[in-house]
C-alpha cells in the first residue's frame, strides 16, 4: 500500500465513521440547540481531544493493552458506562422535575462553561473503550510498511479530526437554524429527554456488551 492509497482509503473510512449517528452527534446537537455556540464547540474540541489521544496511544501501541487485557477493558468499560448512564439520567431527572429554563441553561452562561463542555466531550470519548478498540483494529491497517509508525498514525488521526470538525460545524449550524423552534421550555424538555435517553442507552449498552 502506497502512502497516497493509505491516505485516501483512511479518509473514506473515517468519513463514514464520522457521518454515522451516535453519541457524539447527540451531545453536539443538544448542546448547540440550547443556544450557546461557544459551549457547543467546547464539546466538539473535547471529543476531538479524545480522538487525538486514542490515535497517539494507538500509534504508540499502548491501546493494544485494551485488547490484550480483559481486566483493563472491563474496568474502563464499567467506568465509561457509569459516566454515560449518570449523565443521561441527570438530563432526564432535570426534565421530569421541571427545572426552569433559566436554570437548565445556566451552565452555558456560567464562567468556565467552555471548560465544562470540553471536559464533558473529552470524558465521553475517552471513557468509551470501544473507540480505542476501533482504533486498534483500524489504524495499523492504513500505515504503509516502512512509514514512521507514530508520525503516520498521528497524520491519519488528524484527518479524522478535521473531518469531525467539519461535520460538527454542520451539526452546530443546523441546530442554530432550528433553535427558535426549541425556544419553548416544553420543546427543550423533549430535546433533553431524547438526548438523555440516547446517552443513558449508550451507557447501558456499553455495560452489557462483551
Amino acid at each position: 500500500m502506497t502512502i497516497a492509497t493509505a491516505l485516501w482509503s483512511f479518509t473514506l473510512v473515517a468519513a463514514l465513521l464520522t457521518l454515522s449517528p451516535g453519541l457524539d452527534t447527540a451531545l453536539i446537537l443538544r448542546t448547540s440547540a440550547l443556544g450557546n455556540r461557544r459551549q457547543a464547540w467546547g464539546v466538539v474540541l473535547g471529543i476531538q481531544t479524545g480522538t487525538l489521544t486514542w490515535g497517539v496511544l494507538t500509534s504508540l501501541g499502548i491501546t493494544a493493552l485494551l485488547t490484550a487485557s480483559q481486566l483493563a477493558y472491563t474496568v474502563l468499560r464499567w467506568v465509561g458506562a457509569a459516566y454515560l448512564v449518570w449523565m443521561g439520567a441527570r438530563m432526564l431527572y432535570d426534565t421530569w422535575r421541571r427545572v426552569p429554563l433559566a436554570d437548565a441553561t445556566a451552565e452555558a452562561a456560567a464562567p468556565g462553561g467552555l471548560l465544562t463542555a470540553w471536559r464533558r466531550g473529552a470524558l465521553t470519548n475517552l471513557l468509551n473503550p470501544k473507540v480505542g478498540v476501533v482504533y486498534v483494529a483500524m489504524l495499523p491497517q492504513f500505515i504503509p510498511p516502512g512509514a514512521p509508525h507514530l508520525a503516520f498514525g498521528v497524520l491519519l488521526t488528524s484527518i479524522h479530526i478535521v473531518l469531525g470538525l467539519v461535520w460538527s460545524a454542520v451539526l452546530i449550524g443546523f441546530a442554530r437554524v432550528i433553535r427558535h423552534q426549541l425556544a419553548k421550555p416544553a420543546a427543550r424538555r423533549v430535546l433533553d429527554r431524547v438526548t438523555g435517553t440516547i446517552i443513558a442507552g449508550f451507557g447501558l449498552r456499553l455495560a452489557m456488551s462483551d
